[in-house]
């Protein structure tokens, strides 16, 4: 599944939110070793540099499309790099210090159990933080779910679309983090955000959800496919003199190693 970063960063102002957010909460002083698990385009990974100049910052991605634009970024901070690699297969160095993960984990089946592991590795006094969409159940991927299972599109994206087990609640990850022997905190937050333009919901989708769809259909399919979406869409999230109104919950997990 190909990536569009600019498609991406669209939304830049509200995709950033949650991820300053979290890493607000991580309060490490002097990290020399930071990782950032599915680092997307960079901008927010070339932050922690910023925040952290001492530190090494490496991102991880398995998009060569992402990599790309991250890789640019990389210039301009001494220590900032950039690399392809499956979060599935990574595991923390000894001498990690800060490891944060902001709306990818998702993607990655089973990471819960992975997560685990990882918090396992993780030297005492190491940070993990982490957020995923917790907007599953909301119209955007109910009706998008659907849609896909109609009997006109079934056969060609039954199965694509996986939600259901896709992220844990904000207590899985909390009990996950605490039988690690971390200090943690989780919690959820639903923004309310004011979208502009035309069918700026779909357009939202694009860049994230929509994309497995997208990748399994023809460019005219897919025409069809968000022709039928996006007036859905339009129902369940109506125009108003303001703009259109798109609640976006998030769900936030912060560790600390204790021992």
């Amino acid at each position: 599944m190909k990536w569009d970063p600019s498609k991406y960063v669209e939304f830049g102002n509200h995709r950033d939110r949650p991820f300053h957010d979290l890493v607000a909460r991580v309060q490490a002083n002097t990290p020399l070793k930071v990782v950032d698990l599915g680092c997307g385009p960079g901008n927010l990974t070339a932050t922690l540099a910023e925040r952290w100049p001492d530190a090494h910052v490496a991102g991880i991605d398995s998009s060569e499309e992402m990599l790309l634009k991250a890789r640019a970024l990389s210039q301009q901070f001494l220590h900032l790099e950039f690399t392809a690699g499956d979060i599935a297969d990574w595991l923390p160095d000894a001498d990690t210090d800060v490891v944060v993960s902001n709306a990818a984990l998702q993607w990655v089946p089973g990471h819960l159990d992975m997560l685990a592991g990882w918090l396992r590795a993780l030297k005492p006094g190491a940070w993990f933080a982490l957020q995923v969409p917790g907007n599953f159940t909301s119209p955007s991927h109910t009706l998008m779910r659907e849609l896909a299972e109609s009997p006109r599109w079934q056969a060609r994206l039954g199965g694509v679309l996986r939600h259901d087990d896709a992220v844990g609640s904000p207590a899985d990850y909390l009990e996950i983090m605490l039988d690690a022997g971390c200090s943690a905190d989780a919690w959820e937050t639903t923004y309310q955000q004011v979208l502009k333009g035309s069918d700026p919901v779909l357009q939202w989708v694009r860049g994230t959800g929509l994309r497995p769809v997208l990748a399994a259909l023809s460019p005219e399919e897919a025409a069809d496919y968000e022709s039928e979406y996006a007036r859905m869409l339009r129902t369940a999230y109506p125009a108003t003199s303001h703009g259109t109104v798109f609640p976006f919950r998030r769900i936030f997990a912060v560790a600390r190693k204790n021992t």
